[in-house]
């Protein structure tokens, strides 16, 4: 039986949240609030669940409270209330060498690298184990493999300045890892990158998660990254998680208003200007229904379409349409029009329901 150290360094039983990494419990963080200052609320009660071995993404606004969350699991910040523990220990409990040997568990890459530019790529990766007292010799037997993991391998004796923004970004990913972290956290780790390079830096964390069961819980303002890697996803917003579950479900599914929003702009057909320019919510007589067509799931290699057709005539114009995967999940949009009379739509209606076929009706036009 596997045993964690508390803060005075006895043992304890494992944790009660056993498939959970980390977890946030009523977590609140205020800033402020002495001398007469009136505080600042950065975080108003945080329930949240991060699934061991997952890709969990964190997304929000600037100031939603993205920052301040993944500051307290390794311990940046303290938490004004509640409980944040990570593989079952609760980091606001730790003394000084507790948190150091936490940190020792936990990974962290940034958005600006944080390199040392007077140090090679080697140098870089082998800080972390310097700081933690491991042998040179030791350390040479872990870097060069992580500097090949990364696709660095012949880049080892090259410093910060002579790197792309990839590169480094590559470099701190393998100094992440040098100490065998279970858990890796990336703040904004891409939101410097061209889309190319973000790409490349996306496959290499979905690669590190794969081979080496690493948990990482990633913070980002980039819909884009958290639908291709990201098995989970939270929506923070003004402090608040506002919406949380698997990253299909809440992005297909969006409930709360400022998920919608982010979404607005990444997920599913975009209608033309000259279409939404002119929607009206109440039809009119000899008028046309725009629906949109959602295809998941059981519906997603179904031809649908031509059953449309087929069940109301001809009539049937495809507006825009999209097809693309989210967290490795195949999902389609397609919009399309045909007469808003009652029989033509009563027969629509019937189809939808006799296959399952998700639709949203978004307007009406002359």
């Amino acid at each position: 039986m596997s045993f964690q150290l508390t803060a005075g360094g006895t043992a304890q039983q494992p944790p009660a949240h056993a498939d959970a990494m980390v977890v946030f419990e009523n977590v609140t963080k205020r800033f402020g609030g002495q001398n007469g200052e009136s505080a600042f609320t950065a975080l108003g009660g945080v329930d949240l669940s991060v699934p061991r071995g997952s890709i969990t993404g964190i997304i929000g606004r600037s100031g939603a409270g993205k920052s301040t969350l993944i500051r307290l699991v390794n311990g940046l910040e303290t938490l004004t209330s509640g409980r944040v523990l990570v593989d079952g220990v609760d980091v606001g409990g730790l003394d000084e060498q507790g948190l150091r040997q936490l940190r020792r568990s936990i990974g962290m890459i940034f958005q600006h690298f944080n390199l040392l530019a007077s140090r090679t790529a080697y140098d870089n990766v082998a800080l972390p184990l310097e700081i933690a007292g491991v042998s040179r010799q030791d350390i040479k037997k872990k870097v060069q493999p992580l500097l090949e993991l990364v696709g660095l391998g012949d880049k080892a004796n090259r410093y910060p300045a002579e790197l792309s923004g990839g590169q480094k970004q590559r470099v701190g990913i393998a100094r992440a890892l040098a100490t065998e972290p279970k858990l890796l956290l990336s703040d904004e780790a891409t939101s410097a990158l061209d889309p190319e390079t973000t790409q490349s830096i996306l496959e290499l964390l979905q690669k590190i998660n794969s081979e080496l069961n690493l948990t990482v819980l990633l913070i980002t303002h980039e819909m884009e990254v958290v639908k291709t890697i990201a098995s989970q996803v939270a929506v923070i917003d003004k402090g608040l998680i506002v919406e949380s579950g698997r990253t299909f479900d809440v992005f297909t599914a969006a409930k709360h208003e400022t998920t919608r929003s982010l979404l607005s702009s990444s997920i599913g057909a975009k209608l033309p200007e000259w279409i939404s320019g002119v929607l009206k919510p109440q039809p009119d007589i000899g008028d046309r229904v725009l629906v949109r067509l959602i295809f998941f799931g059981a519906t997603a290699f179904q031809p649908l379409t031509a059953r449309l057709v087929s069940e109301i005539g001809a009539d049937v114009n495809i507006l825009a349409g999209t097809i693309e995967e989210i967290a490795g999940e195949p999902f389609g949009s397609l919009v399309v029009s045909y007469p808003a009379t009652p029989e033509t739509i009563s027969r629509a209606d019937r189809l939808y329901a006799e296959t399952g076929l998700a639709t949203e009706v978004l307007g009406y036009v002359a």
